[in-house]
């Protein structure tokens, strides 16, 4: 799997991130296999948050990976969500982080995001908390989730590291980020700027975009491949992925990686033959028609 820049931070990591949210009701075995699948596809980056599972998917992450296995491997965690609101207070964050590493069975994250953003975000508070835990040695870098590009200013006014990334929803089904850009000035649904051009704005100040359920239509609605609810998507899907030999999972995550932001998608899957489809779109390049014939299939209309 070939490797991109980590925003500003100096790390060069995988394209594709794997996702841990739903791995709390594995046991020891499946969760090595999930681990062991992997890394064998070149994949050591791990996406957690203090929320998934109850914190349980961190436990039994920790439990899985060795003291020798760790320097080899990121560990990317978020925190700021709790029952009815939103907290990135000082102790919140630093209390939250605590806990993620004692069920991490770790001394440090590699990469720490806020997630969701907090209406009652005091910026050099959040300033205060980063300070600490990186001097501690407990984090290592950070970013943010949910994040629209005057968030970020008002974050990183008070910083004195980069954002380095930021974690955003985004599909094939899931991209207004991308019809706002190609719909500027029209009178249509596809043309309103719901981000604040966040695309752009990442791309500009090397934040590197994680997209989110990059297998999902609506929020937490299904998976769009396979549903007969798209068959024009499908059969593109099917038409291209054959061409490559490669399923239309892999084409799906293939379409996110041929954009020139350099996005490094977060699987969602538990599955091991799913998991090696989507880390296998690293080794495909679709050509331009491609791309916008999938676009175009998803139901999006060039103006």
């Amino acid at each position: 799997m070939y490797k991109i820049d980590f925003g500003k931070s100096g790390l060069q990591v995988p394209t594709i991130a794997v996702g841990c949210m739903r791995i709390s009701d594995m046991n020891e075995k499946q969760v090595s296999a999930f681990f062991d699948t992997a890394l064998q596809n070149g994949a050591n980056f791990f996406d957690h948050a203090d929320i998934y599972g109850g914190g349980k998917s961190e436990e039994v992450f920790g439990k899985a990976i060795t003291p020798s296995m760790r320097e080899n491997v990121f560990i990317q965690t978020k925190c700021g969500i709790r029952k009815g609101q939103f907290d990135f207070s000082y102790d919140h964050i630093v209390n939250s982080v605590e806990g993620s590493l004692k069920r991490l069975g770790t001394d440090y994250i590699d990469v720490l995001l806020l997630h969701r953003p907090d209406a009652l975000m005091e910026p050099e508070e959040v300033a205060k908390a980063f300070d600490y835990l990186k001097t501690s040695g407990k984090v290592r870098h950070f970013g943010v989730s949910n994040q629209n590009p005057y968030q970020m200013e008002l974050l990183q006014s008070c910083l004195d590291m980069p954002i380095c990334a930021n974690q955003l929803q985004f599909s094939i089904m899931h991209a207004p980020m991308i019809q706002a850009g190609i719909n500027v000035n029209m009178y249509n649904e596809s043309g309103v700027n719901r981000d604040g051009s966040v695309l752009d704005y990442c791309r500009l100040n090397k934040i590197t975009i994680q997209p989110w359920s990059p297998m999902q239509y609506g929020f937490f609605e299904g998976c769009f491949v396979d549903n007969p609810k798209f068959p024009e998507l499908n059969n593109v899907l099917e038409k291209i992925g054959n061409k490559y030999g490669v399923s239309k999972t892999t084409t799906a995550f293939a379409w996110i990686l041929r954009h020139p932001a350099k996005m490094q998608p977060v699987t969602g899957t538990t599955n091991l033959t799913r998991l090696a489809d989507c880390l296998k779109a690293s080794e495909i390049n679709i050509t331009r028609e491609e791309w916008y014939e999938i676009f175009r299939a998803a139901g999006n209309k060039l103006p």
